[in-house]
């Protein structure tokens, strides 16, 4: 009897990070044996993968067929792309699942820092991770503990110089790309500008912020630390649409039900660029609800250490939550978020939050710890040259790996053992 020849895999991808790391991990990809295939959105995406690449110049109306044309020419088996709610991933991912593609989605990591998102199919509000307790506890018996590394190296001026050249080439590249318009909302120019006046404010924003840390020292108090506006946690896996109703929410709920010996310390998200001026819009609002005196802004500080000493955590999904919950802290999640589970996460309501919120139950965490870092998270990162590196290796383990898909012939490029330990192993090779 013959045997079956399986099917080469061939790899399709789409918009990735700033910087280099989609390119490096197609080449990964091509020493195993396996087709690779990418398509260019933009100028941006243009710059970080220069060669071998299509450029799709066309209308969003006219992208679904282009798309399926060109995964049934190529024989496209699987799709890899950064975040699944970018409008033209969505078409891309539904017209995938119509063809039976399989779909691998990337995203910042749910546990920060030193790991990213590799989910299959969808992430956040769409991850297929399991969210019953008991299924959770039973899956993670017979997984092994969560390694412990050193940490990845990273440098802030690493992601903002792949940042500012991916969207420089995104304005720059219109001519190419005449119908192309950024997933990101705003004028990109503008949000340029806004960074440099941010850092020539950096000196009276650390003053400001010691004096905030100040106020603090001592007193009860509950952290809600911000999201951006236009990340998509809170576009599409929030009911508020944007941050400053979240704001609204909590801030009416804090006034009507929170005692009034407590504190609210409201933290502004690290990567918000300023075009909207927080203290000032919280100012007015606690103003008209009465509690200008109990509700603070915080432009700095370390999120780590105040969830330390705080009496809880409000935030709508963000990944800040799981530091809380690292730290044994109650977390109230306001949207979609992978740990808002019964058991790790309050349940009652916002309103019941200040006065008797839910302690999160250790065991619990640590079950779905494990769950979450053997099925979702890849060991690596963005901000440095052997964080991508290790990214990388880490990355091509993952998709091989897939069960549903891995091709049992394929050659393996080998790996010194003394150096995966120095560098890191993902989770789907520590088994």
């Amino acid at each position: 009897m013959n045997a079956i020849t399986p099917i080469r895999r061939e790899f399709l991808f789409l918009q990735g990070p700033p910087g280099p790391f989609f390119r490096l991990l197609a080449d990964a990809l091509r020493e195993h044996g396996l087709g690779v295939h990418r398509i260019n959105l933009s100028g941006g995406d243009r710059y970080d993968w220069p060669h071998g690449s299509t450029d799709y110049r066309g209308t969003q109306r006219g992208w679904p067929m282009a798309f399926d044309r060109f995964v049934r020419s190529n024989g496209i088996t699987d799709l890899v792309v950064y975040g699944d709610c970018r409008p033209m991933h969505k078409v891309a991912l539904r017209m995938a699942q119509l063809r039976g593609i399989h779909i691998h989605v990337f995203e910042e990591g749910y546990i920060r820092p030193d790991w990213m998102t590799l989910e299959r199919d969808g992430v956040n509000g769409h991850s297929p991770l399991p969210r019953d307790p008991s299924l959770i506890e039973a899956a993670a018996r017979w997984l092994p503990p969560i390694p412990d590394l050193p940490p990845i190296t990273s440098a802030f001026k690493r992601r903002a110089r792949d940042s500012y050249w991916h969207y420089h080439h995104v304005v720059t590249g219109k001519l190419r790309f005449p119908f192309y318009t950024s997933h990101r909302q705003g004028s990109i120019t503008m949000d340029g500008i806004r960074w440099l006046m941010k850092f020539a404010r950096r000196k009276r924003r650390a003053r400001q912020a010691e004096a905030t840390l100040a106020q603090i020292a001592g007193r009860k108090f509950f952290l809600f630390p911000l999201q951006l506006t236009g990340d998509y946690q809170i576009r599409a896996h929030s009911p508020f649409g944007s941050m400053p109703v979240a704001v609204d929410y909590v801030l009416e709920s804090f006034a009507a039900f929170a005692p009034a010996d407590t504190l609210l310390l409201v933290k502004e998200h690290p990567l918000d660029s300023g075009k909207r001026n927080w203290r000032a819009y919280l100012e007015r609002r606690c103003a008209r609800l009465g509690v200008c005196d109990r509700v603070l802004h915080l432009d700095g500080g370390d999120l780590q250490s105040l969830s330390k000493t705080a009496q809880g955590m409000v935030c709508v999904n963000s990944t800040s939550g799981t530091l809380a919950l690292e730290a044994g802290l109650p977390v109230a999640v306001l949207g979609d978020a992978v740990y808002d589970l019964p058991g790790v996460t309050h349940q009652g309501g916002l309103d019941l939050f200040w006065t008797a919120p839910e302690v999160p139950d250790r065991k619990l965490y640590a079950a779905f710890k494990k769950v979450l870092h053997a099925s979702c998270l890849v060991r690596g990162g963005l901000a440095s040259a052997s964080g991508v590196r290790i990214l990388v290796r880490n990355s091509v383990e993952r998709l091989l790996a897939d069960p549903e898909t891995a091709v049992r012939d394929m050659r393996k490029v080998p790996v010194r053992r003394a150096a995966r330990q120095a560098e890191g192993t993902s989770p789907a090779s520590a088994r």
